[in-house]
């Protein structure tokens, strides 16, 4: 079969949320399991390309990028919160914050919590770290099809990625799949990657980990944080530090913009994805930027999604499309595909 392969993991099953705090109530969450299914039967329903099953990846990968404690607080939280007595999953019930300690990692479970987590939206159960691990080694076998010689690939992951930083996590993301895959190249031999981030939401969690380095340019468009989760990054002079100042581009947007505004962004960090020389891109691909979303403020239209996959093949390089946000659940699955039948059609 020609076409784009996809990579998929039924592991994502095994992390499912009770619920989340979110405007005022605790409600059932909008990351849940039919976003990746509605996706997956999408690309079957297009005959889009081969559906493969990950490879599996040594943890050590995941520590090139994210704290060991970290990681480690990932895979032990439910044991050591049902050892406590508790049931349920596991949530922080604080968090850290200015004139708090961070140099010292606390030695009980409520304390990790507070140091790694930054909201409550993004609970540890008893089967989520496999369903984790699946979705970075997703990306991972992503990373190895462009290797192998694939113009682009699609990592259809989830948990989702791009908000977890290399020493926290949050907004349903627990580990950062689109810069794990980055490191990943680079550690393959790319000298330069770009992450090009069209989810609706900041990616402040790729942002934090690569705001040094120059090595990986980070172009992100989305909700302007004064309206928008995760509302403490994302401002248009965040343009990194030291070696990598320069390398971070945001363009934030406030709610209602539409197609016209938004594709004038996206032109906009396409020319400085070019003018940077990379390697390889890896697109955080969110489609919660669509008009009915429930999270959600912007309007693009299905047939946006497709010129969005257009514009991005016009950049002429290998490309691994890593799965974010998108929560108009019936619609997930045609926006998704879209963009990538798109940057095929190109």
């Amino acid at each position: 079969m020609n076409g784009m392969k996809t990579i998929f993991s039924a592991d994502h099953l095994l992390h499912q949320s009770p619920g989340e705090l979110i405007f005022g109530e605790f409600l059932p969450a909008f990351e849940k399991p039919e976003r990746a299914e509605l996706v997956l039967g999408r690309v079957k329903e297009v005959g889009l390309g081969e559906i493969r099953p990950p490879e599996s990846f040594p943890v050590s990968a995941i520590t090139r990028v994210h704290a060991p404690g970290l990681v480690a607080l990932l895979q032990s939280a439910q044991a050591e919160w049902e050892g406590l007595g508790r049931t349920g999953a596991a949530y922080p019930y604080t968090w850290m914050s200015r004139g708090m300690r961070e140099d010292r990692v606390p030695a009980g479970l409520d304390g990790r919590l507070a140091y790694y987590s930054f909201d409550c939206g993004t609970p540890i159960t008893k089967t989520s770290w496999q369903a984790i691990k699946s979705s970075v080694d997703v990306a991972l076998s992503g990373v190895a099809l462009l290797n192998s010689g694939e113009r682009g690939a699609f990592s259809l992951c989830r948990p989702p990625g791009h908000h977890a930083g290399a020493d926290h996590y949050g907004g349903y993301c627990f580990l950062n799949n689109a810069a794990i895959a980055a490191q990943k190249l680079l550690d393959d031999g790319a000298k330069r990657v770009a992450i090009l981030d069209v989810d609706y939401h900041h990616g402040n969690g790729t942002q934090q980990i690569f705001y040094r380095r120059d090595d990986v340019l980070l172009v992100s468009l989305h909700g302007h944080p004064d309206q928008e989760y995760p509302y403490l990054l994302g401002w248009e002079d965040e343009i990194g530090a030291g070696a990598g100042e320069g390398f971070n581009l945001n363009f934030p947007l406030r709610w209602g913009t539409a197609w016209p505004e938004w594709s004038a962004a996206l032109e906009a960090g396409l020319k400085r994805i070019t003018a940077y020389g990379a390697d390889a891109v890896v697109v955080s691909l969110g489609v919660d930027t669509y008009k009915d979303d429930p999270i959600s403020h912007f309007l693009l239209e299905h047939e946006h999604f497709t010129q969005m996959g257009a514009r991005i093949a016009s950049l002429r390089k290998p490309v691994l499309f890593v799965m974010e946000g998108g929560y108009a659940v019936a619609e997930i699955g045609i926006n998704a595909v879209n963009v990538l039948t798109g940057f095929e059609g190109a």
